[in-house]
C-alpha cells in the first residue's frame, strides 16, 4: 500500500487512478497522518427482484378502506356522509 501526500495527489491524480485501477489501494497522508484512501471500485450487486415474493404474507382486509367515524369526528367535528 502506498502513502503520498496531497500535493503529490492532486498533481499526479489520473497516475494514481491509474494504479488503484490496477488492484492497488493508496492512502493520501496530510502532515504525514492518513486522511483518506485510494481503492479500487468493486460493484456490490443487489439481489435481483422477483414479483410475488410478498404473496401470501400481506392480508387486506376488506374494510380496510371504510371512513373511520371517530377521526373524523376528531377531525372535522363529526362523520362526513359519503358522496352519492
Amino acid at each position: 500500500m502506498a502513502v503520498t501526500n496531497i500535493h503529490e495527489a492532486k498533481t499526479h491524480f489520473s497516475k494514481l487512478i491509474e494504479r488503484v485501477g490496477e488492484g492497488e489501494e493508496i492512502t493520501i497522508a496530510k502532515a504525514g497522518k492518513p486522511v483518506a484512501k485510494l481503492v479500487p471500485y468493486t460493484e456490490t450487486l443487489k439481489p435481483k427482484r422477483k414479483p410475488g415474493m410478498w404473496k401470501g404474507k400481506v392480508l387486506i382486509h376488506p374494510d380496510f378502506d371504510k371512513p373511520d367515524t371517530e377521526l373524523e369526528s376528531l377531525f372535522y367535528g363529526g362523520p362526513i356522509e359519503p358522496a352519492p
